[in-house]
């Protein structure tokens, strides 16, 4: 029951991430056990929310296109989304955290330029 914990965190706008208590490893997305050791002692912790982009793609289709991004978030793990608002990403371009809204209530975490000071 680790997905939803993690979608019911997007309504109030919080990223969680999983930290093993054993090993210390944070991890993302959410699995049942720990991918540093092995073991079950994962808990979910807020994340700060800023991370650098460590590789993209721009997605060219019949609507406006759309960039989706790895982003290493600074306690380590690696997040698939989408760049919102960033015309000329670059690898290694420090990202924040920010929200898009679903029509259901939850959020979806997309990342913006830190220079944009969101």
């Amino acid at each position: 029951m680790t997905a939803p914990v993690w979608w019911e965190a997007t309504r109030e706008r919080r990223l969680l991430i999983q930290h093993c208590t054993r090993c210390r490893k944070y991890q993302h997305y959410p699995r049942v056990v720990c991918t540093g050791c092995g073991g079950d002692d994962l808990v979910f912790v807020e994340a700060a929310g800023d991370g650098v982009i460590d590789s993209f793609t721009v997605v060219e289709r019949a609507e406006a296109p759309y960039t989706l991004a790895r982003v290493r978030l600074t306690e380590g793990p690696i997040v698939l989304t989408h760049l919102d608002g960033i015309d000329d990403p670059r690898c290694d371009q420090t990202v924040h955290l920010a929200w898009r809204a679903l029509p259901d209530g939850r959020h979806l975490p997309v990342f913006r330029s830190a220079d944009d000071g969101l």
